[in-house]
């Protein structure tokens, strides 16, 4: 059984930082490009960010670029998201996804919020 958990999530006040881990279990995805996403309340779940199998190669919202990485260890079958300069806007449930873009699978989230 394929299994995505996140964590790393909390509150933290606005201009913090967070790190999100994602780790997968139940197979390898060290071969496909992986993703995260986020739902705010309201609102539909957006994409943040995509990395390549290699990690050479990273995509970001426009919202988050330049605040966000996005990063893996294939050795460890995770990936993360480092957020930077955090903005109440950027509260949210944030959900792992693979391999991107089908997005097959799916974490259970963790939830992000940034008090102003």
């Amino acid at each position: 059984q394929v299994q995505l958990v996140e964590s790393g999530g909390g509150l933290v006040q606005a201009g913090g930082s967070l790190r999100l881990s994602c780790a997968a279990s139940g197979r390898t995805f060290r071969s496909y490009h992986m993703a995260w996403f986020r739902q705010a309340p309201g609102k539909e779940r957006e994409f943040v960010a995509a990395i390549s199998p290699s990690g050479g190669s990273t995509y970001y919202a426009d919202s988050v670029k330049g605040r966000f990485t996005i990063s893996r260890d294939n050795a460890k079958n995770t990936w993360y998201l480092q957020m930077n300069s955090l903005k109440p806007e950027d509260t949210a449930v944030y959900y792992c996804a693979g391999p991107y873009p089908a997005n097959d699978y799916w974490g259970q989230g963790t939830q992000v919020t940034v008090s102003s």
